[in-house]
């Protein structure tokens, strides 16, 4: 399992509303390339995507399908691709804003190494994931009114 967080100086509504438009990720998370959605749907529970992701040399396309949504509260996706596993979004409210928390439980196949893979990728997923948290951050002061 990995975990990583951030308190935001933003409201939940307002930290929300940035992360609910999924084809906005790209924008902040360095390791998400492009995200094509399989259907028309854009959020909720249901909605399916590929997500060209490339850490490093490394790259895939993870199918993702979202199996929770409750806004301004949680975002889970189940990883259908060469990875497998189960991660989420949770948004609670905290001194001067938000606590975003990622949790995410991979499992690499086995040619990748299997469970030692998942082992030696925590370390560079949560420097990645921690990284791509700070750059929301930014885009959530770059497009709220009054931030500096």
């Amino acid at each position: 399992m990995i975990v990583v967080e951030i308190v935001v100086p933003h409201s939940v509504d307002r930290v929300w509303e940035e992360l609910r438009h999924i084809d906005r990720h790209v924008t902040w998370m360095d390791d998400a390339r492009r995200i094509d959605f399989d259907t028309s749907q854009r959020e909720g529970v249901g909605t399916s995507f590929s997500c060209l992701t490339r850490v490093g040399p490394f790259s895939t396309t993870d199918k993702m399908v979202i199996t929770q949504w409750d806004d301004c509260h949680v975002m889970g996706v189940t990883h259908r691709g060469l990875v497998t596993g189960v991660g989420q979004f949770t948004l609670m409210p905290a001194d001067g804003g938000t606590r975003l928390t990622w949790s995410e439980s991979l499992h690499f196949p086995w040619w990748l190494a299997g469970a030692l893979g998942a082992f030696l990728a925590k370390p560079i997923l949560t420097i990645v994931w921690r990284k791509n948290l700070s750059n929301l951050a930014r885009v959530l002061s770059a497009t709220t009114p009054g931030a500096k």
